[in-house]
């Protein structure tokens, strides 16, 4: 008897980052360089398409080339096109879609996607994520279509440039979850529950990470020195909502809005009048975020925000309101329900800290065991 050959009718996306400033150093230009990221798929699928973007530029970047490449003993370097271009110019503040490419790939297999750019191009559209599976590299040269970089020439990178977007014509049963917001997303608790969800068995979610750290739901810092904290909410939000296969987002973003603020005394970027209310952040929340998942048809689910004690900024007024405004996370019933980040990870007998082995060593970032215990606590429903 032989297998029912599987349908392969709907595009979703298998992976997915935000694109946002990158850190403003003296250098902002590259040239010959070639820029290679690995990614697990965790969908079965007969086609990709890949979707790069210039979000933040302030020029154009042209891509001299790219390819997709499974990571096995073959390596075949199969051409990403643009209208059946190998090169493309992406233009300051836009993004573009490749053409479709036929590219069998079976769950579970990794395939690097590869970028070379030959001439000058500006490296300001961006994000920094970590995680055991966001790993990249550059190489100096042109050795995009090469099974290995060549280990002089090549350094790991965590900046994740211009790629935004990967989708696979997959089966109809497979979905995506978004997980939004800002440094605690961009770090590790999102890799860990892609890990968790694969190893337990739900193979048809993958997990997109939309997240840039330092950004703030309601504002955005306009000066060099905080560009890359990103862009506001209601700027970031309706661009990186485009996610093929999306069934819900998960938003756990606000704790900027609320440890910024110091003074121009302190801070010239960073005046008192940047500070929230708790009831600021309720309505941005539900304007900015909610309304508009809901017309996308996603369901939404609130993510609480995390101890903060003993960081700099720290103060009880920060802290009641951020109790505050998990309390109303918690409870508002304009979610579907509620992932308690805050309860996995604090101090049982010091809620207002981190338990014992769970702070990075900053008291804001959570330590790499406390992000496996964030991805934990994530309902299993959401990934079925």
């Amino acid at each position: 008897m032989t297998q029912q050959k599987k349908k392969y009718t709907k595009w979703v996306a298998c992976w997915g980052n935000a694109t946002s400033i990158t850190d403003r150093k003296e250098c902002v230009y590259a040239k010959d360089i070639t820029l290679r990221y690995p990614v697990r798929v965790v969908f079965s699928g007969s086609k990709m398409r890949f979707r790069f973007s210039n979000l933040t530029g302030t020029e154009d970047v042209t891509m001299t080339k790219a390819y997709v490449a499974k990571q096995n003993e073959n390596y075949v370097a199969v051409p990403i096109t643009f209208g059946g271009n190998a090169s493309v110019v992406i233009k300051p503040g836009k993004e573009v879609e490749s053409d479709e490419i036929a590219f069998d790939i079976k769950a579970g297999e990794t395939v690097d996607v590869s970028m070379y750019f030959a001439g000058f191009t500006q490296m300001n559209a961006g994000t920094l994520i970590t995680g055991p599976l966001s790993k990249g590299k550059y190489s100096y040269g042109d050795f995009a279509s090469e099974k290995e970089l060549p280990i002089d020439l090549t350094r790991n990178t965590n900046w994740f440039y211009f790629l935004n977007t990967i989708d696979v014509l997959t089966e109809e049963k497979n979905h995506a979850l978004v997980c939004y917001g800002d440094s605690i997303t961009a770090q590790s608790w999102p890799d860990w529950l892609a890990i968790r969800a694969w190893e337990n068995g739900f193979h048809n979610v993958a997990i997109i990470r939309r997240a840039v750290s330092g950004t703030r739901i309601l504002r955005q810092y306009d000066c060099i020195t905080y560009q890359a904290y990103g862009l506001k909410g209601e700027t970031r939000f309706p661009i990186e909502m485009n996610v093929a296969g999306a069934s819900a987002v998960i938003i756990q973003h606000g704790i900027n809005d609320i440890i910024h603020p110091v003074g121009v005394e302190v801070n010239p970027f960073r005046p008192w009048s940047d500070m929230p209310t708790c009831e600021d952040l309720e309505r941005g929340t539900e304007e900015i975020y909610v309304k508009y998942a809901r017309k996308l048809g996603l369901k939404v689910w609130s993510g609480t925000l995390l101890p903060i004690l003993g960081w700099r900024t720290y103060n009880e007024m920060r802290d009641e309101m951020r109790n505050k405004f998990n309390d109303w996370l918690r409870t508002s019933d304009l979610f579907d329900g509620c992932v308690d980040f805050d309860i996995a990870v604090r101090d049982s007998s010091n809620p207002a800290s981190f338990a014992p082995g769970f702070d990075s060593g900053d008291h804001l970032h959570p330590s790499e065991t406390a992000y496996s215990a964030m991805a934990d606590c994530v309902p299993e429903k959401l990934m079925k």
